[in-house]
C-alpha cells in the first residue's frame, strides 16, 4: 500500500510532480517483483496527477486537509488507511517531501511493516513483556496503529514545511 502526501494547492514548485514520479517508480518496482499494490492519495494535486498514470490503483483519497495538521488528523488518517485494508499488505509505503532548508527539499519514504506476535519460525516476539489485556496480538495491533499515526504525522508535518518553503521560494520576487 502506497500513501503519498501531496498538496491541495498549487504554486509550490514541483513538489507534487516529484512525489508523483516517486510513486510511479515505486509501482513499477513493486510490479517487477510480481506483487500488487494500491494507492491512498493524500492531497488533491497529487490525486489529479496520479489519475493519469496509476489511476486504476488509487483506492481512496483525502483532500481539503488543513495544513499543517494535528496529531488527531494523523490518527484519523491512520484509521482510514487501516480500514482500507492496510493490515492486509506486506507493508505501507509513505512517500513525502522532507525539508532540508529554505531552498531544498527531497523526496523521502518510510516503510511501515505490520507488527507480528510471532516470528516466521514461531518464536514469541515479546515473550518477556506483559500485555494488558492479555491478548498480545490485540496489543500489537494497537501499537501498530499508533506507530502508523505517528509516522503519518511526521510525514505530514515535514511535507507541509517543504510545501510552505517551496511556495515562499517560488513566489519570491
Amino acid at each position: 500500500l502506497i500513501v503519498p502526501f501531496t498538496s491541495d494547492r498549487g504554486l509550490c514548485g514541483g513538489i507534487n510532480t516529484f512525489i508523483t514520479r516517486t510513486v510511479r517508480v515505486a509501482v513499477k518496482s513493486i510490479h517487477a517483483q510480481g506483487k500488487e499494490c494500491d494507492i491512498i492519495v493524500i492531497g488533491d494535486k497529487g490525486r489529479s496527477q496520479m489519475k493519469r498514470s496509476v489511476g486504476d490503483l488509487i483506492t481512496r483519497s483525502a483532500t481539503d486537509i488543513v495544513s499543517p495538521g494535528t496529531f488527531n488528523l494523523a490518527c484519523g488518517l491512520a484509521t482510514e488507511v487501516l480500514e482500507a485494508g492496510g493490515k492486509d499488505y506486506d507493508a505501507i509505503l509513505i512517500v513525502y517531501n522532507s525539508f532540508v532548508n529554505a531552498a531544498v527539499y527531497k523526496q523521502a519514504y518510510k516503510v511501515i511493516t505490520p507488527l507480528k506476535a510471532e516470528t516466521i519460525e514461531g518464536d514469541d516476539v515479546l515473550g518477556n513483556y506483559e500485555f494488558e489485556p492479555d491478548d498480545k496480538a490485540e496489543g500489537l495491533e494497537d501499537l501498530y496503529e499508533y506507530l502508523l499515526a505517528s509516522q503519518l504525522y511526521h510525514s505530514f508535518m515535514d511535507g507541509a514545511c517543504s510545501e510552505q518553503s517551496s511556495r515562499m521560494t517560488g513566489l519570491d520576487i
